[in-house]
């Protein structure tokens, strides 16, 4: 399974901005659902609400009601690629140094931590949590000297390499940023006369904003008193590499991110590969919901019929328990359930837009198996995932990763298929716009920001055993 980073949204001017910010939220909840937290400023005191689990379960009318007072907000929802899951790790990262009221949400993920973190604890610094945001803070602190909240930032952006897009809240300012390479989405909307930042569109389609732009790479946005301010974070000229994963898997089908529509994208994938990978099959079916629109593409390029032959039990939770392997080949049953009268005597294909270690897939092509299928061959809508993700999504190790260890005709017999092709690196980038755009670490090994020595998600609890 991938899971990834995490949703931002922010909001500035709104006399409801704890409402909006968890309608928000709730729009981005596909983003993570390990925790959620909402932070409001009222133009004197900061008050903030955090927690564990699902939007709906952390937050009330109690909160957005009465105690979340303010006309500015920031929200997060997380799935952690830095730091363990539990509340102390939990967004946005409030803290309160000299007379600012600073509060941080973070999407993405930093691959010097320990480095910086080593260095900041030698002259001094206390850390509360194992999450790369909290050195972000500490060096905007140690920058402030002097210095305003945009150049502290600035020069701590300087010293970060990795993955971010940052909403910060600082008083009376709401802070928005992307890094150089814009690894990260961030879009910029407007509610009447409210400015409203967010991680992907379809979080304005819900509150009803209109999408103005994305925040581009390497910008920082500063809203104040109404007023929207733009400025670089560096001058020297960066290439784009845009998450590639957002389009294929990540983001919502009904967002634009990238200015890309997203559903238009898989569509694109999936006709793509029809041409490159056709089939002499009965039907093309998705398993739901993340190959249905890949699929769609395929069908309608290949002429071939498009049944939902995969039914999705759309109320098993977020806490369903697995404590044995048992266990867990049953949940993977209980999310999905082929249809019988479908299945048997036919030559079915399946358009999965993704794997990773392949596992999941190959309970339910046995099932399939066992219900008669005659043939079961598959297309991938993205290329085979070779190498780790060190910028936010949770597969951080070669050995996690089928592709990176099997010759493709071999993970087909490891899954139980009679053939299976993914997508050319050349024929993702032919269904996408921006041609040039984008990081493709993943699938080619090229790393925007070279990866430093003891990355990974759990890297600062392995450190503060060791240390302490």
């Amino acid at each position: 399974m991938k899971r990834e980073y995490c949703g931002l949204f922010g909001i500035y001017g709104h006399p409801e901005a704890a409402r909006m910010t968890y309608f928000g939220l709730y729009a981005l909840q596909h983003r993570g659902q390990e925790s959620a937290g909402i932070v409001t400023w009222d133009g004197s005191t900061i008050r903030e609400q955090r927690g564990m689990g699902l939007v709906h379960e952390v937050f009330n009318e109690r909160h957005l009601g009465k105690e979340l007072k303010g006309n500015v907000a920031v929200g997060h929802i997380r799935y952690s690629t830095t730091g363990v899951s539990l509340i102390r790790n939990a967004q946005p990262f409030l803290v309160r140094f000299k007379d600012m009221h600073l509060a941080v949400a973070h999407n993405g993920n930093l691959v010097n931590t320990l480095e910086l973190r080593h260095e900041l604890e030698n002259e001094g610094s206390i850390f509360q949590t194992t999450m790369d945001t909290e050195v972000f803070v500490h060096l905007i602190a140690k920058h402030m000297n002097g210095s305003t909240i945009e150049e502290a930032i600035v020069k701590a952006c300087a010293r970060i390499k990795g993955a971010y897009s940052l909403l910060i809240l600082v008083n009376n300012k709401l802070i928005a940023l992307r890094d150089p390479h814009g690894l990260r989405p961030l879009a910029l909307g407007r509610l009447n006369d409210n400015y409203v930042f967010a991680s992907e569109t379809c979080a304005f389609d819900l509150i009803e904003a209109e999408y103005m732009r994305q925040v581009e790479p390497g910008e920082m946005i500063v809203v104040e008193g109404g007023r929207l301010t733009s400025m670089r974070l560096t001058d020297v000229p960066t290439p784009k590499r845009q998450c590639i994963f957002e389009l294929i898997y990540f983001a919502r089908p009904d967002s634009l991110v990238f200015d890309e529509g997203v559903y238009e994208r898989r569509k694109a994938m999936g006709a793509t590969l029809a041409r490159e990978a056709p089939v002499d099959a009965d039907f093309v079916m998705p398993f739901p919901d993340s190959g249905n629109y890949a699929a769609v593409g395929y069908s309608q390029e290949s002429g071939l019929p498009l049944e939902l032959a995969m039914i999705r039990n759309h109320y098993v939770g977020r806490t369903f328990i697995q404590p044995s392997q048992d266990m867990r080949n049953f949940s993977v049953r209980v999310k999905l359930n082929p249809v019988r009268s479908m299945i048997e005597g036919k030559r079915i294909l399946i358009v999965e837009d993704s794997i990773v270690r392949g596992t999941t897939i190959r309970t339910r092509v046995k099932k399939l198996r066992e219900l008669g299928a005659r043939e079961i061959h598959m297309r991938v809508s993205c290329p085979a995932i070779r190498f780790p993700c060190f910028y936010g999504i949770d597969f951080s190790s070669k050995g996690e990763l089928i592709a990176a260890n099997n010759p493709v005709a071999d993970i087909a017999r490891f899954i139980g298929l009679d053939s299976l092709h993914y997508l050319s690196i050349p024929g993702l980038l032919d269904s996408v716009t921006e041609k040039n755009a984008h990081c493709l670490a993943c699938f080619d090994g090229n790393y925007p920001i070279p990866p430093c020595d003891h990355q990974g998600k759990l890297c600062l609890e392995a450190e503060s055993k060791v240390t302490g």
